[in-house]
C-alpha cells in the first residue's frame, strides 16, 4: 500500500485542528480505560484513602447522570472545541425558531461511527447552539455504563452528556417551564455497524421508544439529519449474515456497545489510521412536530406519531440533500 504523507509545511491552525481531533478520538476510544486504571492504581497506592473517598462519592452521586448531569459552561466553551469544529468543519443549520417554553426531543440521524456531529453541536458551544436556539439547553444521551467509570463520568457530564436510561430522558422531558432538549441518536449502536461513505440506511422502523416518551411527556419532536456523518470513516466490509457481522452483533448484544472496525487517516499521513477524514458535516435541525401529552398512549397513538416523524425526517433530508452533495436519486432507507 502506498502511503501518502502529510506535507511538512502545514499551517499551525490545521495542526491545532488535528490535535483537537486526536484528543477527541482518544477520549472516545481510550480515556475511560485510562481513568479506570488510574482509579485502581490510586486505590493500591499510599493515597488509597482518596480512592475510598471517591468511591463513596460515586455511590452518593450515582443518580446524577439520570437527573440532568452536571454540565459546565466553561468546559463546553473550551477553545479546543472550536479547533475540533473547524477540522471537518461542522455547521449547525436552523430551519425554524424553537419556542423555549416547550421541552423537545431531538432525533439525531445518522448515528455514524463516533457521533461527531452530535458531539460538536450539542456537547460544545463551538457551533453556536445557545445563540441559535436561545433558551434551550441540549443534552446528548449516552449509554449508561460510561457513567460508572471513575473520573471519566465527571468529564463527559461537563459537556452535557447524560445517561440514555428511560428515567434520564423522562427527567429532562418532564421539567416544568420547558427549555430542555434531549438529543437521542435513534439508530443507536447497531446503526454504527452500517456507517460508511454513501450509506443512507437508518434503523428506525422498530425504534418507537422515543416516540412513546415524547407522547407521555408532551415533548415536541424535532428530526435532525447530519449530512456528512457517515463520510468520516471507512469500515471493513460486514454485510448482514457475514461472519464478522455475526460476531459484531453478538458482542453488541452482550456488551451493549457496537464494535465497528473503522479506519480513515493518521496524524502525519492520509492512508490509514483512526482519525476521521476532513469531510464537512452539516447538521440540519428540522421543524418541530407538536405533541399533545398523553400519559398512557395506545399502540395506534405511537404508530401514528412514528409515521409522522419518519415523514418529517424524510422531508428534512429531501429538502436539503442537494445543498450538501447528495445525488437527487438517493433517498433514505428505513429498516
Amino acid at each position: 500500500m502506498k502511503i501518502e504523507f502529510a506535507p511538512l509545511h502545514v499551517p499551525l491552525r490545521r495542526r491545532l485542528q488535528t490535535a483537537a481531533v486526536v484528543q477527541w478520538v482518544f477520549s472516545f476510544l481510550a480515556l475511560a480505560q485510562v481513568c479506570l486504571a488510574a482509579f485502581v492504581l490510586l486505590c493500591l497506592s499510599d493515597w488509597w484513602i482518596l480512592g475510598v473517598l471517591y468511591a463513596g462519592w460515586l455511590y452518593l452521586d450515582r443518580d446524577t447522570p439520570s437527573c440532568g448531569g452536571r454540565r459546565s459552561s466553561w468546559v463546553r466553551s473550551w477553545r479546543v472545541w472550536t479547533y475540533f469544529k473547524d477540522y471537518f468543519p461542522i455547521t449547525l443549520i436552523k430551519t425554524v425558531d424553537l419556542d423555549p417554553r416547550h421541552n423537545y426531543l431531538f432525533g439525531f440521524h445518522p448515528h455514524g461511527v463516533l457521533v461527531a456531529g452530535g458531539f460538536g453541536n450539542f456537547c460544545t458551544e463551538a457551533s453556536g447552539f445557545s445563540q441559535m436556539f436561545p433558551g434551550l439547553t441540549p443534552y446528548l444521551l449516552m449509554l449508561p455504563f460510561w457513567f460508572r467509570v471513575p473520573f471519566f463520568r465527571e468529564y463527559i457530564m461537563c459537556g452535557g452528556l447524560v445517561s440514555s436510561e428511560k428515567a434520564s430522558a423522562s427527567y429532562l422531558l418532564s421539567r416544568p417551564g420547558g427549555g430542555q432538549a434531549a438529543v437521542i441518536a435513534v439508530g443507536g449502536a447497531p446503526e454504527s455497524l452500517d456507517a460508511r461513505p454513501g450509506a443512507l440506511t437508518l434503523q428506525l422502523l422498530q425504534r418507537k421508544g422515543f416516540i412513546k416518551l415524547a407522547l407521555k411527556h408532551g415533548a415536541w419532536l424535532v428530526p435532525v439529519f447530519s449530512f456528512g456523518e457517515n463520510e468520516l470513516f471507512d469500515q471493513m466490509e460486514n454485510p448482514a449474515g457475514s461472519t464478522l457481522r455475526r460476531i459484531q452483533d453478538r458482542l453488541q448484544r452482550i456488551m451493549g456497545v457496537a464494535m465497528p472496525l473503522f479506519h480513515a487517516r493518521g496524524v502525519f499521513q492520509y492512508s490509514f489510521g483512526l482519525l476521521p477524514y476532513r469531510k464537512p458535516i452539516h447538521t440540519v435541525v428540522g421543524r418541530p412536530i407538536p405533541v399533545t401529552q398523553n400519559p398512557c398512549p395506545s399502540k395506534d397513538d405511537i404508530d401514528t406519531l412514528h409515521t409522522l416523524y419518519m415523514e418529517a425526517l424524510k422531508q428534512v433530508f429531501e429538502e436539503n440533500k442537494k445543498n450538501y452533495g447528495v445525488p437527487e436519486d438517493k433517498h433514505l432507507n428505513f429498516i
